[in-house]
């Protein structure tokens, strides 16, 4: 019997948390959409348009917050509630128009775009094609696909026009751009490297010479070309390791050639609102979290009334038509509630970074709030993901930013890349976070700093002076 009664709860409770889910890992506008959708399908559903608290129901005045839900827990954290959509205001409205450029990140560039501006300096305005044709050649690797003579034939060139520009291409930022393959594209980050110290000797022998003998990891038959020591070739292949990368199109921020294109929802309509206590600065936090309808759903009680008194002669289509829309509500509630309880942890962790920005983030990883919300982590996963936040300063960003270990450490180099006498190279600035406890090797600062957009010192130093010039 019990076995029975278990097998005939699984569908329902399959399909509620199959919902729950799908609606979880949407954007509010998203879900808004999928709203009016089930709306439109299913006469049994109805959307109430009176303004009301979504937690409660409680009716609310246009721009009014729900008081009983406000309060609740106040004592023991930020103040969580949901609020009407409608309700929104614009989290910059006291920001003076000088800082919105500071608060609004970045839009992701092209890869293409990002070398032009770069060879812009050092490129011939009548190479500019040329530059172009070869850029779009690249694979997603970052390597060229056509041989230098077909790239010749198809922009009229010459063989040696081509074969300086892709020169000049290979060592801009990120290295290694537009070679023939891994190796190529090894020593060309190599060549970076402005001291040739006997490591880095060792590390281009090796590249140049054993390629084949260092994938296969031999490292005493490496020692014994280059008649050196096996502790000389480990050191020049942990090098090589943590400084260079075989992929050099990766290094750039997104996914190669073309970064994928931000949420729109970043930028424009957050998700969430987070402010300071207008009574009390230093109290607790508040935290809005917008629903995605101004009013509210339920089951059509006429529908309901209508199937209870005719139940003999009510139809399959309209009982499966009540049981999914009180299946749709039940887990828009169940979305509902699991955001209050993330965003409530994700506060009271996080409440530093939220008042004073990158550096004060502090390492959190899903797996942990998972389990102090007690719930798995793909969940949290699903939470995290097509949402935006507005901060208290005004400015929005992904709700998933949360979990960006790297962010700190990001912020840093730009602080030191901001204050720097002079340009500094990627190994300075290592040497630099070192001193501090932190421990990221050289090419790690070159895909941060490629993250936030900052040109290599080389071109750093040009810029700036092209500019005392100018002056």
């Amino acid at each position: 019997m019990l076995q029975i009664q278990d097998q005939s709860l699984r569908p329902l409770t399959t399909a509620h948390l199959a919902q729950t889910m799908s609606l979880l890992v949407l954007s509010n506008l998203d879900l808004q959409e999928k709203v009016m959708q089930e709306l439109a399908d299913n006469p049994a559903l109805e959307l109430i348009e009176e303004r009301v608290c979504p937690i409660c129901h409680r009716p609310l005045k246009k721009g009014e917050r729900c008081l009983e839900c406000s309060r609740k827990n106040q004592d023991e954290g930020p103040i969580v509630f949901l609020s009407p959509r409608d309700s929104m205001r614009t989290p910059r409205s006291t920001q003076l128009e000088d800082d919105l450029i500071d608060l609004e990140p970045a839009a992701p560039e092209n890869l293409t775009l990002s070398v032009l501006e770069q060879l812009a300096i050092d490129l011939d305005p009548s190479d500019h094609q040329l530059a172009s044709y070869i850029l779009s050649s690249l694979d997603e690797n970052g390597f060229l696909q056509d041989h230098p003579i077909l790239i010749a034939r198809a922009t009229h060139s010459s063989l040696t026009q081509v074969h300086a520009v892709i020169d000049l291409i290979s060592h801009v930022d990120p290295p290694g751009l537009a070679t023939a393959g891994p190796r190529e594209a090894l020593i060309a980050q190599l060549d970076q490297f402005p001291q040739k110290s006997p490591l880095t000797k060792i590390a281009k022998s090796i590249l140049e010479e054993t390629f084949a003998e260092l994938g296969r990891r031999d490292f005493e038959g490496i020692a014994m070309r280059l008649d050196t020591s096996v502790s000389q070739v480990r050191k020049a292949i942990a090098f090589i390791h943590d400084n260079l990368t075989p992929y050099p199109a990766k290094a750039f921020w997104g996914s190669g050639r073309q970064p994928a294109a931000p949420d729109p929802n970043v930028y424009h309509t957050p998700d969430i609102l987070i402010s300071c206590n207008p009574i009390d600065p230093d109290g607790p936090l508040m935290v809005e979290i917008f629903s995605a309808i101004s009013g509210w759903l339920r089951v059509n009680p006429l529908f309901r009334k209508a199937i209870s008194n005719n139940r003999k002669e009510a139809s399959e289509e309209w009982l499966k038509h009540m049981e999914r829309a009180a299946l749709f509500v039940k887990c828009l509630q169940q979305r509902s509630n699991t955001m209050r309880q993330l965003m409530r942890v994700l506060v009271i962790e996080q409440r530093k970074f939220i008042l004073h920005g990158d550096r004060f983030l502090k390492p959190m990883t899903r797996a942990y709030l998972a389990k102090q919300i007690k719930v798995h982590e793909s969940t949290i996963s699903r939470a995290v993901a097509h949402k935006s936040v507005a901060l208290p300063n005004g400015r929005i960003i992904p709700l998933n930013r949360f979990f960006d270990r790297s962010l700190s450490v990001r912020d840093r180099i730009k602080e030191i890349i901001i204050s720097e006498p002079k340009a500094y190279t990627d190994d300075q600035i290592v040497d630099i976070l070192h001193k501090e406890n932190i421990r990221i090797a050289r090419r790690t600062v070159a895909k941060y700093r490629a993250i936030e957009g900052i040109l290599p010192a080389r071109l750093r130093h040009k810029k700036s002076a092209q500019v005392a010039a100018r002056v």
